[in-house]
């Protein structure tokens, strides 16, 4: 498999911000982000990195900004029309990152859910409620919900991002932002999902971030990727059970067998669990797209139209 990225270094340029995953730039009034190899599970980067990985994550973003028409971040993710340094260091941002406005970030995961699964599901099963909205009795584990729902988090810098209210979210930025940020979600999601459902995809779940630039709300971040979302295969779905998925699942899993306390540092990955998280990472890029991820000579990775 090819050289994974685990870290950028890019001398002459501003690291904004190492998170998780991206790496943030300072390009003048503009970011850039590069999404690296890296990957967490229960909230510990782990010092493993998973191929491709970067490349799927910016690929699917890409697509999704481009289906959708949603107003968004992306400048470019032609490295050619990037600023100086950035440009002089394509071996690292090949594929994997984007120029972007610069937007005040709006500090609310705003998640939609169409299925009952993760901490809705644990929720549930305690008060019969998703971040206060009244679902009804009797649903199972990754059962459909009877319209997708609504369920801000609080970004959190460390630790899992806590689920709120509507009403809690509209004492924190108002209630006239919260109605449109729900209403931007739900449209989105619902878009997203029907498109997914075709090519074999259900999007069970999925986060967005949202931002303010000149005057209008824009979509920031990452976009309906498998870091972001929970994306399950329509032929194998089972209500009342976990489902497989096409993102890290199969690294918790992993994680699971060990004797690990969940705490840094992460173990090491053996290169079965790293190459079969890659292939499905992989594989919803081709699902959704429609393409490959092709390996290019010299380890670059480009897109190519499948055959």
């Amino acid at each position: 498999m090819s050289n994974t990225i685990l870290a950028t270094e890019i001398p002459g340029a501003e690291l904004v911000s190492r998170g998780k995953v991206r790496d943030m730039y300072a390009a003048g009034d503009k970011l850039i982000i590069v999404a690296t190899d890296r990957i967490s599970a229960f909230d510990v980067v782990l010092p493993t990195g998973i191929p491709h990985k970067g490349a799927v994550l910016t690929g699917l973003s890409l697509f999704w900004f481009e289906l959708l028409g949603v107003n968004n971040h992306l400048i470019t993710a032609d490295i050619e029309k990037y600023p100086e340094p950035f440009s002089r260091y394509r071996d690292q941002l090949e594929s994997r990152s984007m120029l972007v406005k610069r937007a005040e970030v709006v500090p609310i995961e705003c998640v939609a859910r169409g299925y009952l699964s993760g901490s809705g599901w644990k929720e549930y099963k305690t008060t019969g409620e998703v971040c206060g909205i009244k679902l009804p009795a009797g649903l199972k584990e990754s059962d459909k919900l009877p319209e997708p729902i609504f369920t801000p988090a609080t970004k959190e810098q460390s630790g899992h991002d806590i689920n709120i209210s509507e009403e809690v979210m509209a004492g924190m930025v108002g209630a006239e932002l919260t109605r449109e940020l729900k209403e931007l979600t739900l449209s989105i999601y619902s878009r997203a999902a029907s498109y997914a459902r075709d090519k074999g995809i259900i999007i069970a779940d999925t986060k967005f971030e949202f931002g303010k630039f000149d005057g209008g709300i824009i979509l920031i971040d990452e976009a309906l990727t498998p870091d972001s979302s929970r994306f399950w295969p329509s032929k194998s779905y089972t209500p009342g059970q976990p489902q497989q998925s096409f993102d890290k699942q199969y690294v918790r899993d992993y994680l699971e067998t060990l004797e690990w306390d969940k705490s840094p540092p992460g173990p090491k990955l053996p290169q079965e669990v790293v190459e079969h998280t890659s292939e499905k990472y992989l594989e919803a890029y081709r699902l959704l797209t429609g393409r490959e991820l092709a390996i290019s000579p010299g380890n670059q990775i480009r897109n190519q139209a499948s055959h």
